[in-house]
């Protein structure tokens, strides 16, 4: 599995997520986490995100994309997603 988180630096929950981001990287050492700036990596456009941030991209083991979630989201809720994807 593959977690793609897309923000900014300038976003609030943006930085109300980083904390939470940590601890579910943290938790699952197993998959690969990889986080791109939507204003400074050219590749956070290919994934088509809209002005709401921030957007975390699940994709399985053939990286097809499994679940996108927006917005602020809990750390119980993060990881009842994730577990339902492995």
């Amino acid at each position: 599995m593959k977690i793609i988180k897309i923000s900014t630096v300038w976003c609030p929950s943006c930085l109300v997520m980083n904390p939470r981001y940590k601890e579910i990287k943290d938790r699952y050492p197993n998959i690969e986490f990889v986080s791109l700036d939507l204003d400074l990596d050219e590749e956070a456009k290919e994934y088509n995100v809209g002005s709401i941030l921030p957007v975390f991209i699940l994709f399985n083991d053939e990286e097809i994309e499994v679940e996108r979630l927006i917005g602020e989201h809990k750390t119980k809720e993060l990881i009842s997603i994730i577990e339902k994807h492995l």
